[in-house]
């Protein structure tokens, strides 16, 4: 360890963080491997090392044996503040190496707000920010995540993106670098090589050009890169790698327990919902396959709970055969089973009281509007009904806490909509009243709201976002129309969303409004403790650019997009339909029922969506 660290960690909290040495951690000898990868996440140990893509893709690249990847994490401020003091660089877990020492810097960036704090770590490790700046071949920064889908913001940055699902792709390009190391190629010629893999987009090989009105003119590609780059996935997810020996963190974490991905993709097409286009096609794990992983992983890392995940959990058919075959093996070992991805549509308490068998939580849906006429025009496909409905079932089983969530802000929304929360709020009250097993207990329902936050790839990514000061009325008007002592209202706060809408719809000179805002101190701005509305408003202002150009703006529907560049395998002709389908509040069905004919199956190749 380095004497400057352990001076450091009695300092800080959680030094625990910081030290690496955690169970099942990968250790190379850095004299036997050719590449050396730097995986970086832009924000704290905690959260990274709860996110499940991160755990695959690290033993994913590790599976190379010329490449031995390690783990880098944002330090939190007192952390930070005393590496500057100690002029001490970021370093890697595994060997505390300096990142500047790796051949690949790697990004996962799933949140637009975590842009700040992938310039600081590039700072942190002596790194010049801007790709333009970085003249040989390594290191090479790339990056990818679910943000990526618009990659112009942090384009000026990034040498090249990784579009789609990493566990193919990012070996293809860390094999490509491989031969371009050891054959002593330029960076040049090793974008331009990297630029015909399917999936990777390389920002410097297309020419951004801007209308009068500083809308999007056109991306001119150049020296053979694809004029739009379509996304990667995994097509077999039982064959696709999964670590059930991930490391385990030596610190509490956010999500401390063993992840099971159910499938990947959702048959709903909620039309806000990003995850809902980007993630298709609909690609299901078999339960064989998943009661293996979860045994092995809970006998390897020693965890007390299993999380079932998805985009909509309880769409898996063999849900119930699959909560059969763990529980045989966790309920005797007192390991509990978590189900957190609910719709109001299809609860089924039969499973709920199985997976609860061990431990027993709260109840959370997203029901996302006020009124049924919204959520037809959102294509939710959920009714009062079924919302009421769950709930009796549930209060009628011994739950007493509901959590609903929903947004305010909603392409169609009115007054009307917003005071239609309240009203299923006391609806839901009363239910309890009625079917409650326990009353003694009490009940607490929690509502939720944030800010609707237009998204590329999506229906309603040619839509305004409402302003911050409408936002807050909405909020206002809710909280008046809350009278029930049992109901608890949060929000989300405005100024966040407001930024996120910006950055997520922004060009390519976002960058310079990015780059201001780390320069005068931004980093960690997902975080409510660092975040600066001020900053980032002033920002946008010394770079000459309008913030609500971005965020506030309804597009024309034929206006070139930043994000047209990258093709997610979803038809922008469907996008247009569901948009047109909402302002008549016209529900679609769903994949199962029939399909949309949105084009993602044709990167499956001899098969259809799964169901």
């Amino acid at each position: 360890m380095d004497k400057r660290l352990k001076r450091i960690l009695p300092r800080v909290q959680k030094p625990s963080r910081y030290t690496g040495g955690e169970y099942n951690q990968i250790i190379k000898d850095k004299e036997a491997v050719d590449l050396r990868v730097a995986f970086c996440f832009p924000d704290t140990y905690e959260i990274g090392m709860s996110n499940l893509g991160m755990s695959i893709l690290y033993h994913t690249m590790n599976s190379l044996d010329f490449v031995w990847c390690e783990r880098v994490f944002a330090p939190w401020g007192d952390m930070y503040e005393e590496m500057k003091k100690a002029g001490m660089p970021l370093y890697a877990l595994e060997s505390g190496d300096p990142v500047s020492e790796f051949d690949a810097i790697a990004f996962s960036i799933g949140y637009e707000m975590a842009y700040t704090t992938v310039l600081d770590m590039l700072d942190m490790s002596g790194i010049p920010l801007r790709s333009e700046g970085r003249d040989g071949l390594l290191p090479i920064v790339m990056a990818g995540g679910s943000a990526c889908v618009n990659a112009e913001p942090m384009a000026p940055f990034i040498d090249l993106f990784l579009i789609g699902e990493g566990e193919e792709m990012d070996n293809d390009i860390l094999s490509l670098l491989h031969t371009a190391k050891h054959e002593g190629w330029s960076k040049k010629e090793f974008l331009i090589k990297a630029a015909q893999i399917q999936g990777v987009y390389v920002p410097s090989l297309y020419e951004a050009a801007y209308n009068d009105d500083g809308t999007v003119k056109a991306y001119t590609p150049r020296d053979g890169a694809p004029a739009r780059v379509l996304k990667r996935i995994v097509e077999d997810l039982d064959a696709a790698p999964y670590p059930t020996d991930p490391v385990v963190p030596s610190t509490e974490v956010v999500h401390d327990r063993v992840s099971l991905e159910l499938f990947r993709g959702c048959v709903r097409g909620c039309r806000f919902c990003q995850a809902g286009y980007i993630y298709r096609p609909i690609r299901s794990k078999k339960p064989d396959t998943l009661i293996r992983q979860g045994i092995e992983a809970v006998q390897n890392t020693g965890h007390e709970e299993i999380s079932l995940l998805s985009l909509s959990t309880s769409d898996y058919r063999p849900l119930s055969g699959l909560c059969d075959g763990l529980l045989e093996y966790c309920e005797p070992r007192s390991v509990g089973l978590a189900l957190p991805s609910l719709r109001a549509d299809n609860f089924s308490v039969e499973i709920m009281e199985k997976i609860q068998k061990v431990r027993k939580s709260g109840l959370t849906f997203a029901v996302e509007g006020g009124s049924q006429r919204l959520r037809d025009a959102i294509n939710k496909n959920v009714t009062e009904e079924d919302v009421l409905n769950t709930c009796a079932l549930a209060f009628s089983g011994g739950w007493n806490t509901v959590k609903l969530y929903y947004m305010l802000g909603l392409p169609t929304e009115t007054d009307e909509d917003i005071v239609g929360i309240a009203e299923m709020s006391e609806k839901i009250l009363h239910c309890w009243r009625v079917n409650a097993k326990n009353k003694n207990r009490g009940v607490r329902i929690t509502v939720s709201t944030s800010c609707f936050i237009p998204k590329p790839h999506s229906p309603f990514q040619w839509e305004a976002q409402i302003t911050q000061e409408e936002y807050l009325r909405r909020v206002n008007l809710l909280r008046s129309s809350i009278k029930a002592k049992n109901v608890v209202y949060n929000w989300h706060d405005a100024e966040t969303s407001v930024i996120e809408a910006a950055l997520s719809r922004g060009d390519r000179r976002m960058a310079d409004v990015i780059e201001t805002v780390f320069r005068n101190g931004g980093r960690l701005d997902a975080w409510t403790d660092y975040f600066s509305y001020e900053r980032w408003n002033d920002a946008f202002c010394s770079c000459g650019l309008d913030r609500d150009f971005y965020a506030s703006r309804e597009r024309p529907v034929e206006e070139v997009l930043p994000w047209d560049v990258i093709d997610v395998g979803v038809r922008k002709s469907l996008l247009l339909r569901e948009k047109e389908r909402a302002y008549r509040s016209e529900l679609s069905p769903d994949c199962r029922k029939s399909c949309s004919a949105c084009g993602a199956a044709a990167l499956l190749k001899g098969r259809g969506c799964d169901e």
